[in-house]
């Protein structure tokens, strides 16, 4: 696997995907999806959108396979990326590549036709994306979201759903509004120097306790971690502080978890992750293969491959 030379010039300081990642210790179930990764391009046949907050390198649909397939991964969901906007042809050009074993999560307007969503949806497309991060994107307003929801819940499509841990109560009364399921990025981006039991988890926690159509995400401790990638030997787990937060939802909401790498993982700013690293990572998680199962395969496969279940 090498970095491809883009046609765009990167975002300063921009940090490219890990070239070689290691060889997991952990053995996925058969089956696995990777539930959350995107492709970047590449610029040169998907030119990123004019408004994008950032230039990222490419990443395209070969290299997300070759990653897939060492990894020991059966699928992908392919989440679009905010640097293509609303164009979503890169991922819908990677999940028609993928003879069946990718789905996606698009990004659309309120000016979107409803043949337009069932060409996404013959394509592959299962949800939406509603990303709330200021630093990423300028809202869209919460009617618009609204409306676009609706019209989705009729395709059987989810929301996902980005925010920030703080960001929460103000937006609790919109996000429980939503007809379809919910599935957050990132268990809400918590503040892992903050205690697991204290009230601003609690608060996420309680988000899903009281309503069972909401589904998290457990991944990308690389974004949370304030201990880092580094193991202190045995059994150890890399990104050590971020796992009392995520086992706690997945022994928590079993039947509601789901788990990517994130790769090529945008927008890091002090370290790009090793991705073996971060597949060794779920046994912390979800520590008895019940629980691998249902976060890896069978949870996955119901949102995203219903007719398969």
């Amino acid at each position: 696997m090498s970095v491809a030379a883009s046609t765009f010039e990167k975002t300063p300081g921009w940090l490219d995907w890990f070239a070689g990642p290691s060889t997991p210790v952990f053995q996925l179930p058969p089956g696995a999806v990777d539930a959350h990764c995107h492709v970047f391009g590449p610029g040169a046949a998907f030119p990123f959108a004019p408004e994008r907050k950032y230039t990222p390198c490419d990443a395209g649909k070969a290299q997300l396979f070759a990653l897939r397939d060492h990894l020991g991964f059966s699928r992908n969901v392919i989440v679009q990326a905010t640097c293509h906007g609303a164009d979503n042809s890169a991922m819908i050009d990677a999940c028609r590549s993928s003879g069946g074993k990718a789905r996606g999560v698009a990004t659309v307007r309120r000016s979107v036709t409803d043949a337009q969503l069932q060409v996404l949806h013959e394509a592959g497309v299962r949800g939406v994306r509603f990303n709330f991060v200021k630093r990423l994107v300028d809202f869209t307003p919460k009617d618009e979201l609204m409306e676009i929801a609706a019209r989705i819940d009729t395709l059987g499509w989810h929301v996902v759903i980005y925010f920030e841990a703080q960001d929460l109560p103000e937006l609790w009364d919109f996000f429980t509004a939503l007809p379809t399921t919910v599935v957050v990025d990132h268990m809400g981006r918590p503040d892992v120097t903050r205690p697991v039991d204290g009230p601003e988890f609690e608060l996420f926690l309680r988000f899903m306790r009281e309503h069972p159509n909401v589904w998290s995400k457990v991944s990308c401790p690389e974004r949370l971690s304030v201990s880092g990638p580094k193991a202190l030997g045995g059994e150890q787990a890399a990104y050590r502080d971020v796992v009392p937060f995520a086992r706690k939802v997945v022994e928590t909401f079993p039947d509601r978890v789901l788990w990517g790498t994130d790769w090529p993982h945008p927008n890091l700013k002090d370290h790009m992750p090793d991705d073996g690293l971060l597949v060794d990572f779920i046994p912390h998680i979800a520590p008895t293969s019940e629980l691998q199962r249902k976060l890896l395969v069978d949870n996955p496969k119901r949102l995203y491959w219903p007719e398969e279940t």
